[in-house]
């Protein structure tokens, strides 16, 4: 049993690698479709669509990558147990702010071209999302970082929090998909360069979750 368990025991380093190779790749593919094909994006301008362009950035170059990376920051960074902690919450303070600011630009631009809000999938599972990811948050906050709960409690918590970290990250990743499968339908792309660089981003979207769920429990070796 020992033996056929060994074949098992891969290290987490290329995983992490191909995870970070990845969020590069993602966080190009998402410049080039919205500045070259989408006419970029601002928080103010007469052309609407460049403020909608905000939400898929900040989405996804914030509220996906900084996420799965809070996630892997366990195997990919070689420091003691209080310094990935911190680097964990930190990284994902930073994905629920953008995300935060990813939503409000969506509902700026709803608001300012008189669309209703929250009538697709995408919406519901999104803003579930991002509410159980600052729910989330405060409750790490509070229980694992200040003041802290007795270490009996945390330890009892741990696996839940981990556990609630995961489920909510693939939520994250459910979201993008049925977002960028919305645009694709709504904008009509069929049979174009940008539908390839929509469904490519899409697709290295599902490898980074495969590659943080591998992360997760894959052990790190030296």
């Amino acid at each position: 049993m020992a033996k056929g368990g060994a074949s098992y025991q891969i290290s987490s380093t290329p995983v992490t690698i191909f995870a970070h190779l990845l969020v590069i790749s993602i966080a190009t593919l998402v410049l080039v479709w919205l500045l070259h094909f989408r006419e970029g994006f601002a928080f103010k301008s007469h052309v609407k669509a460049k403020i909608f362009n905000l939400h898929p950035l900040l989405m996804t170059l914030g509220f996906v990558l900084f996420s799965g990376e809070a996630i892997i920051v366990y195997k990919a960074i070689p420091a003691n147990r209080k310094t990935q902690k911190l680097i964990h919450l930190i990284l994902h303070f930073i994905a629920l702010a953008t995300g935060i600011v990813g939503v409000y630009a969506v509902f700026k631009f709803h608001h300012e071209r008189h669309f209703p809000h929250m009538y697709t999938l995408h919406s519901w599972i999104g803003l579930s999302t991002i509410c159980l990811f600052g729910l989330q948050w405060l409750l790490g906050f509070f229980s694992f970082w200040y003041p802290r709960a007795e270490s009996a409690t945390r330890a009892k918590m741990a696996p839940w929090h981990a556990f609630f970290g995961v489920v909510i990250f693939f939520m994250t990743i459910v979201t993008a998909e049925t977002g960028l499968t919305q645009k694709f339908l709504f904008q009509g792309l069929y049979r174009s360069q940008e539908a390839l660089i929509v469904n490519f981003t899409g697709l290295l979207i599902l490898l980074f979750a495969i590659s943080v769920g591998l992360s997760v429990i894959l052990p790190r070796r030296n």
